[in-house]
């Protein structure tokens, strides 16, 4: 698993091609500040900073003036106007954007491309602006992980198929996709997180929805089983793990001790799971996605077990005691 520093930029030229349509941005100023960076995925609004109080100023960000900010600056005469904008324009920051169609001073968009800073409004609310754009900058600025392995929407359960080299995830997840499930993305997985501990997958641009199959050669699966045997991003929410069946290893039968996955500081349900010919693996595994699922609802089976077993004991009784369930018992 390769973990990826959050070294991500972008360019507010970037960001402006890509969501002017859905923020419905209008450029106030020349294209002076376009080639600014945005450093950070969050947006932010410089009340504070607009009042004074620089000290805590998170310049990195896009900067959301809305009614309270714009009001505030409209009222101001041209020489405070000038000295409060000027202070503010002294950090590096990427933009301004004015929400609710609210239109900035003149002064404030001359000395803006004196600094080479972009100003843009929008006829957005402020708070629909702020969601667009952090949902924008959160795919580009979230912690991200590469991980080898298979992800496989099973069940509406994101199920991660990890294991050695050649074991055969890529086609135990063909099989899954031939019994009606969802590839989401093969050999390479892409890890997002996002807020709420929330770990998003999905494939690069390049391999898409193709798979390899040694002796077969790059299927594409969209073309082979329609749009009905893909997703393009799934919650990444349980790992199995292939390994090869050995028999000197103690492997669970009870299903009481709980692994874990972690990636991106999250801990993953691990299923480490056996294979050896003639084993369905595609079957055991749309099994786990619905164990899986009984889990999140409180039914934890084995753990019911255990329970009835210690009462059965407590009890004095036997197991053999216990009704026979075989329908020829006597």
């Amino acid at each position: 698993m390769q973990k990826t520093p959050n070294t991500k930029t972008l360019s507010v030229k970037d960001f402006f091609d890509e969501h002017c349509q859905k923020l419905q941005l209008t450029e106030c100023t020349k294209s002076g500040g376009m080639y600014r960076t945005i450093r950070a995925g969050e947006i932010h609004r410089p009340g504070l900073a607009l009042a004074g109080f620089v000290r805590r100023f998170a310049f990195k960000r896009v900067q959301i003036l809305g009614n309270t900010e714009t009001a505030y600056l409209c009222q101001l005469d041209v020489h405070a106007l000038e000295e409060t904008v000027c202070k503010v324009f002294k950090f590096n920051i990427p933009c301004l954007i004015f929400t609710h169609n609210n239109q900035p001073p003149q002064r404030l968009i001359e000395i803006a491309d004196e600094c080479k800073i972009c100003v843009f409004t929008s006829p957005l609310p402020t708070t629909e602006a702020t969601q667009l754009i952090n949902v924008a900058l959160e795919t580009i600025f979230a912690p991200r992980n590469y991980v080898h392995g298979t992800l496989v929407d099973v069940y509406g359960m994101g199920i991660l198929i990890t294991g050695k080299s050649g074991i055969g995830k890529t086609e135990v997840a063909l099989d899954l996709v031939k019994r009606g499930h969802r590839l989401v993305a093969d050999d390479v997985v892409t890890v997002l997180k996002r807020a709420g501990d929330i770990l998003i997958g999905h494939g690069n641009e390049l391999l898409q929805h193709c798979m390899e199959i040694r002796g077969v050669g790059i299927l594409d699966i969209q073309s082979v089983f329609g749009i009905r045997g893909i997703r393009m991003q799934k919650r990444v929410e349980t790992v199995v793990e292939l390994e090869i069946w050995d028999a000197d290893k103690n492997y669970e039968r009870l299903g009481l001790d709980d692994k874990h996955y972690n990636i991106l500081g999250i801990d993953l349900p691990l299923i480490q799971l056996a294979i050896f010919p003639g084993k369905s693996i595609a079957v055991i595994i749309e099994v786990i996605a619905l164990n899986q699922m009984l889990r999140y609802y409180g039914l934890h089976t084995a753990k019911a077990f255990e329970e009835r077993l210690d009462r059965k004991m407590e009890s004095g009784s036997s197991i053999e005691d216990s009704p026979c369930l075989e329908p020829d018992c006597e």
